[in-house]
């Protein structure tokens, strides 16, 4: 599939409203508040996370599952800003791409998450999608990622994105039959499982989210040092894309909070799709 030179005619009815307190992941927190858009009669929804300082990759809770990669354990600071309640379902890709441009291996599930979506993919979709509505949406970062998926401020140091028991919070290889959905019975309606602490689904399972960053950790480790600027404009396509949560059909290793796997911005497999984020500073609504 190629849709970077995709270009729609059809009447798009765009509404963004602030909702306070559309999202209570537990009875006795404040609510969370988050944007409600709306396209094409699709809705979907954004959440508000706080900004904060938090420890990334192979924290305590995560055992002796880290790969290299997750280590060590550093601390990182994140502004506020909005993340997808949901992976974005065939659904909203449908309302705003057309179903002509949906290949997604798991069809006849409009909630599903859409997946054999390429890096490149999820951008022309996050552009086509950033033109209707007139706001600057975009792929979370890997450091955004991660301290949403942990629950943000409201963290309680788990394992996988909400809990410690992976069948509470995510669908992963050990699960995922027990129940079919679509023609070929593999990912699962958006919002079946536990939320986290922010009151976000999925983000652990289901299906593997990209992230914004380019993946170069293989030319920091070891104590090896790259230039500040690496990698330079032009060597972009030489680099994979970073991927984050695990999916239907990997293991509980993979769907921990601190796990990174990566690709190229070309690839697509019946794994992958995505979430949307969005700046708290470009929000227009006062």
């Amino acid at each position: 599939m190629d849709i970077r030179n995709f270009a729609g005619n059809a009447m798009i009815i765009l509404t963004g409203m602030l909702v306070i307190g559309c999202t209570q992941a537990e009875s006795n927190s404040e609510p969370i508040p988050c944007q409600t858009f709306t396209v094409n009669g699709v809705n979907f929804e954004m959440v508000q996370v706080e900004g904060g300082t938090f420890r990334m990759g192979g924290t305590d809770e995560q055992g002796n599952d880290c790969e290299t990669n997750e280590m060590p354990p550093h601390e990182e600071t994140v502004k506020s800003f909005y993340i997808g309640k949901y992976e974005v379902t065939q659904r909203l890709w449908n309302a705003v791409i057309g179903s002509e441009h949906n290949s997604s291996y798991n069809q006849g599930c409009d909630d599903c998450p859409v997946e054999k979506v390429s890096w490149n993919d999820a951008q022309a979709f996050i552009a086509k999608l950033s033109i209707l509505t007139k706001r600057p949406f975009r792929l979370p970062t890997e450091v955004e990622w991660e301290y949403a998926a942990r629950g943000g401020k409201r963290s309680k140091g788990y394992k996988y994105s909400g809990s410690h028991n992976i069948d509470e919070v995510a669908w992963y290889v050990g699960n995922y039959q027990e129940s079919k959905y679509g023609n070929m019975g593999t990912t699962h309606p958006v919002g079946m499982k536990k939320p986290n602490e922010l009151g976000v689904y999925d983000m652990s399972g289901n299906v593997w989210e990209w992230c914004e960053d380019l993946y170069n950790k293989e030319y920091s480790q070891n104590g090896k040092k790259i230039h500040s600027g690496w990698p330079f404009t032009g060597t972009y396509l030489y680099f994979r894309r970073v991927l984050r949560g695990g999916s239907w059909g990997g293991t509980a290793k993979g769907c921990r909070v601190s796990y990174v796997d990566y690709d190229m911005a070309s690839y697509q497999d019946e794994y992958g799709g995505f979430r949307l984020a969005l700046d708290m500073e470009q929000d227009s609504i006062q």
